[in-house]
């Protein structure tokens, strides 16, 4: 999962999405990602939380490949934590900032177990307590695990939150606030994986793919890149 920004050029002036048209959006991507979840790749909540721990500023990608063979040996907090930070650093080398990762997994497994019987915690204070958890791992954790109606906003969702006017913010929290507070109450857990893949695959940072896009209708972002770069050169 990739970082969490935390702030952006939006200015007071930037429009917002009526309710009608979030609703119409949300379920227009709920159509086009019925089955949407997690890319993260995990047997239980502890492996989840682990890898959304090595998932900052990092792909799902990355840390699928790394953790395969991580969780083959150290399947639950305590065989981890006796693995302890050099040995998980082993397993995490080809992730960025593998060494602070390893460290903070190696005292969340021991948390885990001395103060939570090696169980992961279903509240966000008893997440966030946790060494490398912040709002966003707790969010996703609570969201998955634990079926809670949050909203983990990273790179993608405060992009796409800011850019097609569903829920503009300069910061992160102001964005996960308006999101929560604006989609419907039975929407809010899916959505936020519906958002991640559309982020992710087609409202993209560099060059959003509005030419494929489902929800473009609804869309208020002003620069639209309704043709393909490769095609517009073309003519």
């Amino acid at each position: 999962m990739a970082s969490s920004p935390t702030r952006t050029k939006t200015t007071k002036t930037q429009p917002r999405m009526s309710l009608a048209s979030l609703k119409a959006f949300l379920s227009t991507l709920d159509e086009a990602h019925p089955d949407a979840q997690s890319e993260l790749i995990y047997r239980n909540s502890f492996e989840l939380l682990v890898s959304v721990v090595l998932s900052a500023q990092a792909t799902d990608v990355s840390v699928n490949k790394a953790t395969r063979a991580l969780y083959e040996t150290a399947p639950d907090p305590k065989s981890m934590a006796e693995l302890g930070e050099d040995g998980i650093a082993q397993y995490i080398r080809t992730i960025g900032l593998w060494r602070s990762k390893a460290h903070n997994v190696a005292l969340l497994c021991q948390q885990l177990l001395t103060k939570h019987n090696g169980h992961v915690p279903d509240t966000r204070e008893a997440l966030e307590a946790l060494p490398g958890v912040g709002r966003k791992t707790a969010n996703v954790v609570l969201n998955i695990a634990f079926d809670q109606p949050t909203m983990a906003v990273d790179t993608h969702i405060f992009r796409l939150s800011n850019r097609t006017g569903l829920a503009p913010g300069k910061t992160v929290r102001a964005v996960e606030d308006a999101l929560v507070k604006r989609i419907p109450k039975d929407m809010l857990r899916p959505a936020h994986h519906w958002l991640i893949l559309h982020g992710r695959y087609t409202c993209k940072a560099r060059t959003p793919e509005c030419w494929r896009c489902p929800v473009i209708q609804w869309c208020l972002y002003k620069e639209k890149v309704k043709i393909p770069p490769n095609r517009r050169a073309k003519t």
